[in-house]
């Protein structure tokens, strides 16, 4: 088994941050479940773009439900211990999910690129079929990456020290209990989690760019809805890839920030996605009010 380290404050100081992520995880659930429903009952909403953006909160909403009862439990207790076989399917859940999570936010870019380039063919190229297939493969994405971190992490050998500093199992720390050395391992690792998640952020940055300059050149209303739509989309692959390319983008090596970048990654992003979305995007805002 593993011991869940959390953190080591005073217990008034515990308590404190178990009744703020306990409020967080009720507006992540809020949040995002008003979303879901919103795009679900309105048939306004019945387009593309909302599609890809229900699918999102459910990964906001699962990927909360996956880490957050963890950080509450544990700031209720000194420390955590969990099984070997718990920790890697925590661990393969967790990746799972925020894996498709990120493959979601390219597949938004590209609708948003095919909405701005393509404004008359736009139902036509992002037909049913096309959306199905392409959130298909967002999920399949999620699966290969997190099955390939678990298959690296399986085959090493624990039998020393079984202390995790963090309140969840994440691969850095796990990787560091081995019994071996495991450079060559953080190496895969990193090609596998923090390459990718680079690769993705800067395609996204350059995708949006192109798109925010193709928007300028047209003034009108609905160029307006469009740009405000890229500069939510922007700021939320924003707050989403930065904690998780400083977590998983280096050699695994420990830094006093870990634990709040983990926290923001895994706990606060996916409460404030629903806030990007909503308070940027004028037809989500409408049509929560008919709801």
């Amino acid at each position: 088994e593993f011991v869940l380290l959390g953190f080591n404050y005073s217990l008034k100081i515990q308590q404190f941050l178990f009744t703020v992520f306990f409020i967080v995880y009720l507006m992540t659930c809020l949040g995002n479940i008003t979303i879901l429903t919103t795009v679900i009952t309105d048939y306004h909403l019945h387009i593309p773009m909302y599609f890809f953006l229900a699918n999102l909160a459910f990964t906001d909403i699962t990927e909360s439900s996956v880490n957050t009862p963890i950080l509450l439990s544990g700031l209720l207790s000194q420390h955590k211990t969990v099984p070997f076989k718990e920790c890697i399917f925590h661990m393969f859940v967790f990746h799972f999910i925020g894996g498709a999570h990120i493959f979601l936010l390219a597949v938004m870019a590209a609708d948003r690129y095919v909405a701005v380039h393509k404004p008359l063919q736009y139902l036509t190229i992002m037909n049913r079929e096309v959306c199905l297939s392409l959130v298909t493969g967002s999920w399949a994405g999620g699966f290969i990456h997190s099955a390939t971190q678990i298959a690296l992490l399986l085959p090493l050998p624990y039998c020393g020290p079984n202390t995790l500093d963090n309140f969840h199992c994440d691969v850095p720390q796990v990787l560091k209990v081995a019994c071996i050395d495991t450079y060559q391992t953080e190496l895969l690792m990193v090609s596998n989690g923090g390459l990718l998640l680079i690769v993705i952020f800067v395609l996204l940055l350059i995708s949006y760019t192109v798109i925010l300059v193709k928007i300028r050149r047209q003034v009108t209303r609905g160029t307006h809805k469009a740009l405000s739509t890229c500069i939510a989309q922007i700021m939320a692959i924003s707050i989403t890839f930065i904690p998780g390319i400083f977590i998983y983008a280096q050699p695994f090596k420990t830094f006093e920030l870990d634990k709040v970048a983990s926290i923001f990654f895994t706990v606060l992003v996916p409460m404030l996605n629903p806030m990007v979305y909503t308070l940027r995007n004028t037809e989500m805002k409408k049509s929560i009010r008919r709801l």
